[in-house]
């Protein structure tokens, strides 16, 4: 497929994109910095700017596009370029450049007729990570039905851009999925997993869950691949939590009070990805057990 993706150079999407690349797709990164990465075109723009938006899923893919003659069709966006957290940028900038951007590109592809489109939403989204103070889940595990209730300006921005993405979608027709994405972890920071093992609470406030920056790839892949789901939103996460510890252990220590909706695997991921296994097909290949031998501080 022709991809234009958003954020490219940024942590997940430095790995994404090389991901689609491998799978035969032809990737144009548009960001604020070039990813420079072989076989995939840069084009620096700022998606604020609906203008710019228009003309980048107008445009040719890199040079070598231009052999072809005028600009093709994009098959695919995926969009995930943001502020990508907390306390980087003041709040209402990172309010105002994650849901105007979104809108800009969304817009951008439903009037250009871009049939498939992935948007980048957050596990911020159900209101434990970044809340003011220590805040419990209503029900665990999380899971895509759950009503989500950020009270910052990320995990509100996040919010806003699920529900952009499902307007367009019932105006459009076309595919519009969110992947609520879990804590992403890139190949060499798993060095710091036995200090997590050792203080596990330093991850409750992402419910102990991470997603593998190369099963992102895959999952990205996957959505793009699947066709006729409409509006969907999907938590992106790995199979199991990010520590040591058994569920039994973690939900007495840590969230003694809160109800679960079924029966927990020992170690299964308390962001929910079963829907990704059942919808999409997602296979785990990279459980941190294969990278962290070392299970004490």
């Amino acid at each position: 497929m022709r991809v234009l993706f958003t954020g490219g150079a940024g942590k997940a999407g430095r790995h994404v994109v090389p991901y689609l690349a491998a799978a035969g797709h032809q990737v144009l990164n548009v960001d604020l910095v070039p990813l420079r990465h072989p076989g995939v075109a840069d084009l620096v723009c700022d998606i604020t700017d609906s203008g710019q938006m228009f003309n980048a899923m107008t445009a040719h893919i890199g040079m070598a596009g231009m052999e072809a003659g005028p600009p093709q069709p994009f098959d695919a966006v995926v969009h995930f370029a943001a502020i990508p957290a907390m306390h980087l940028r003041p709040e209402v900038e990172t309010y105002r450049v994650n849901v105007m951007g979104t809108y800009n590109v969304i817009e951008a592809a439903v009037k250009l007729g871009i049939r498939k489109i992935i948007v980048a939403s957050s596990e911020t989204t159900y209101g434990v990570c970044f809340s003011n103070g220590e805040v419990d889940p209503k029900v665990l595990p999380l899971d895509e039905d759950y009503d989500i209730d950020p009270m910052d300006s990320y995990g509100m921005s996040k919010k806003v851009n699920e529900a952009t993405a499902r307007s367009f979608q019932r105006r459009s027709g076309f595919d519009i999925y969110a992947l609520r994405i879990g804590n992403v972890i890139e190949p060499n920071e798993y060095d710091r997993f036995p200090g997590f093992f050792a203080d596990p609470g330093q991850r409750r406030r992402i419910t102990f869950s991470y997603i593998d920056a190369r099963d992102l790839g895959q999952i990205v892949d996957l959505a793009l691949r699947k066709d006729g789901l409409g509006f969907q939103v999907f938590n992106a996460a790995n199979d199991t939590n990010s520590v040591c510890q058994t569920n039994e252990e973690l939900l007495k220590r840590f969230f003694p009070k809160v109800p679960l909706s079924r029966k927990l695997g020992p170690h299964e991921s308390l962001l929910s990805n079963r829907k990704i296994r059942e919808v999409l097909g997602f296979m785990e290949q990279h459980n941190w057990r294969n990278y962290v031998k070392d299970l004490t501080a």
